[in-house]
C-alpha cells in the first residue's frame, strides 16, 4: 500500500520536470531569438551604412536578407499564398495581422520594394534594433501624442504617393495571440483614402489601395502562455487589393469593417487548433476571388 504514493509522487515529480524543461526551452529560444536580433541588427547597420551611407528604404532589402535566415534556427517554414498581389508597381498600404515577436520573420518573408513600416516610437531607443529600424525608413510614431501621430501620417501620406512607397501597419495596434482579430484601429484606412501627392508633375493626386496579409495562428508551435515554441507552418495568404479610389473620411468605418470581415474569415480558414506542440498550421485558404 505504502508504494503507491511513491509512484504517485514520482509520477508528479516527473510531470514537473517535463514541464520545466518545455519551458527551459521556450525562454532559451525566445533568449536566443533576442540575441540574433540585437546581433544581426548590429551588423546589418554596419552594413546599410557601409551601402547606403544613411536612412533609405533601400535598407530593408539588407535587413530582410539577414532576418529570413533567422527561420532556420527555429525549423519555420511560410508558405505563401498570392504573393504577386504585393508586387504591383504602385503605392499602397498593406494591413496585416499581429501575432508575437516573431512577426518580424513572416514579414521579411513577403515584403516588397520599397516599403516601409510604421512603429512605436519606443522602439527607437532599442540600441541597434532601434538604429537598424531607423536606417530602414521606419516611421516611428508617439501613440501618447495624437497630435504628433497625425503629424506623422499626415507627411506618410504625402510621401507614400511622391516617392512611390508602400506602407506596412499592423491595425490591431498591439499582440494578440487570441485566436481571433482585435478589431482595427482606423489610421491605415485614413491614410489611404487621404493619401496626397503625385507620381509625377503631369499625374493627378491618388487615394492608395489597402492590400490585407494574413498570417495563420501562430499557436501550433509557438505559446506564450503554454511555454512551447517548436518547428511549424505559417500560411500567408496575401488578399486582392481594396480599392478606395472616390471614399472620404465618412467611408472610413464601413471600409474598415469590409477589410476586418475578409482578414477575419481568411484568419479562421487558414489557421487551426493545435493538436499537438509540432503541428503544423492550416493547409487550406479561401480560394481567391
Amino acid at each position: 500500500m505504502e508504494l503507491w504514493p511513491c509512484l504517485a509522487a514520482a509520477l508528479l515529480l516527473l510531470l514537473l520536470l517535463v514541464q520545466l524543461s518545455r519551458a527551459a526551452e521556450f525562454y532559451a529560444k525566445v533568449a536566443l531569438y533576442c540575441a540574433l536580433c540585437f546581433t544581426v541588427s548590429a551588423v546589418a547597420s554596419l552594413v546599410c551604412l557601409l551601402r547606403h551611407g544613411g536612412r533609405t528604404v533601400e535598407n530593408m532589402s539588407i535587413i530582410g536578407w539577414f532576418v529570413r535566415s533567422f527561420k532556420y534556427f527555429y525549423g519555420l517554414r511560410f508558405e505563401v499564398r498570392d504573393p504577386r498581389r504585393l508586387q504591383e508597381a504602385r503605392p499602397c498600404v498593406i494591413v496585416s495581422n499581429h501575432q508575437s515577436i516573431l512577426d518580424m520573420m513572416g514579414l521579411m518573408e513577403v515584403l516588397p520594394e520599397r516599403c516601409v513600416q510604421i512603429a512605436k516610437r519606443e522602439l527607437l531607443f532599442l540600441g541597434p534594433v532601434g538604429l537598424i529600424m531607423y536606417l530602414g525608413g521606419v516611421f516611428f510614431i508617439n501613440r501618447q501624442r495624437s497630435s504628433t501621430a497625425m503629424t506623422v501620417m499626415a507627411d506618410l501620406g504625402e510621401r507614400m504617393v511622391r516617392e512611390n512607397l508602400k506602407v506596412w501597419i499592423y491595425p490591431e495596434g498591439t499582440r494578440n495571440d487570441n485566436g481571433d482579430l482585435l478589431p482595427f484601429k482606423k489610421g491605415a484606412f485614413y491614410l489611404a483614402v487621404q493619401a496626397q501627392g503625385c507620381l509625377s508633375c503631369a499625374s493627378p493626386c491618388l487615394q492608395v489601395p489597402i492590400v490585407p496579409v494574413v498570417y495563420s495562428s501562430f499557436s501550433s508551435f509557438y505559446n506564450t502562455k503554454k511555454k512551447f515554441f517548436t518547428s511549424g507552418t505559417v500560411t500567408v495568404q496575401v488578399l486582392e487589393a481594396i480599392p478606395t479610389s472616390g471614399l472620404t473620411a465618412a467611408d472610413v468605418p464601413a471600409l474598415v469593417d469590409t477589410c476586418h470581415r475578409a482578414m477575419r474569415t481568411t484568419f479562421l480558414h487558414i489557421s487551426k487548433t493545435p493538436q499537438e506542440n509540432g503541428a503544423t498550421a492550416g493547409s487550406g485558404v479561401q480560394p481567391a476571388q
